[in-house]
């Protein structure tokens, strides 16, 4: 870089008035040095290139200073046996980390099937009960169905052993229906007789009546809790029948 271009506007235009100046006076001496030869041949010729005033001296440009580079903190030095350390100690919590989750998830497990296994046993139970219930309520119609069955053929055997006594009376008009309340003893003996509903033939009522005492001990189911439905009979009775 030359020193013109540390050098301002107004040094520049002085330089030049100044440069000027000094051509001038140069020419003015060759002027006069011309003449001056010719009159004195022995004068001294004056250098004047020594008078120049000096050139300004040129600024120093201005020092760019690089910006401050960050400070990098250096890392930790870890040692080898530190490391080796923490990552055991890290495998051995992630060991045991999932040993625990491992040992949750059977938990769960167990207590799934612990609860289904008790579900089942309830509907188990259940079931076995409505079997049960079912089972009992069809035993106890079948064993109703098979007394009102025994009943009803006790019933029928007692209307025929009286009917082997009834001695019908002549010229007996007719089917006439005759109908008595009988009671009974647990022997199947009769305690009392009384007439319901009379057929309006005399000689018919009373012919039945008197079988009805003459058929005694009357029939009855061996089965003593049955003797309920026999102690007191409705009867009737009809020739033709």
């Amino acid at each position: 870089m030359t020193a013109d271009a540390y050098i301002t506007s107004n040094e520049k235009t002085l330089s030049g008035v100044l440069t000027l100046v000094m051509h001038l006076l140069f020419f003015a001496l060759l002027v006069f040095g011309a003449t001056w030869q010719q009159r004195q041949p022995e004068a001294v010729v004056v250098d004047l290139w020594n008078n120049l005033p000096p050139l300004p001296a040129p600024k120093p440009a201005l020092e760019v200073k690089p910006p401050p580079a960050p400070k990098v903190e250096p890392k930790p030095v870890v040692k080898p046996d530190i490391a080796f350390k923490e990552k055991k100690e890290k495998e051995r919590k992630a060991r045991e980390q999932e040993a625990a989750e491992k040992k949750k998830r059977q938990e769960d497990l167990a207590r799934v099937a612990a609860l289904k296994q008790q579900q089942a046993k309830e509907a188990e139970a259940k079931r076995l009960a409505r079997e049960q219930d079912e089972a009992l309520r069809k035993l106890a119609a079948q064993q109703a169905a098979a007394q009102v069955k025994l009943i009803d053929e006790y019933k029928r055997r007692i209307a025929e052993r009286i009917k082997r006594f009834i001695i019908e009376p002549p010229n007996l008009q007719g089917n006439p229906e005759v109908e008595f309340d009988v009671v009974l003893l647990p022997g199947g003996e009769v305690l009392g007789v009384k007439l319901k509903k009379g057929s309006t033939i005399v000689a018919w009522d009373n012919a039945v009546e008197r079988a009805i005492l003459k058929a005694q001990p009357l029939p009855l189911p061996p089965d003593p809790s049955l003797f309920k439905d026999f102690r007191e009979l409705n009867l009737k009775f009809r020739p033709k029948e």
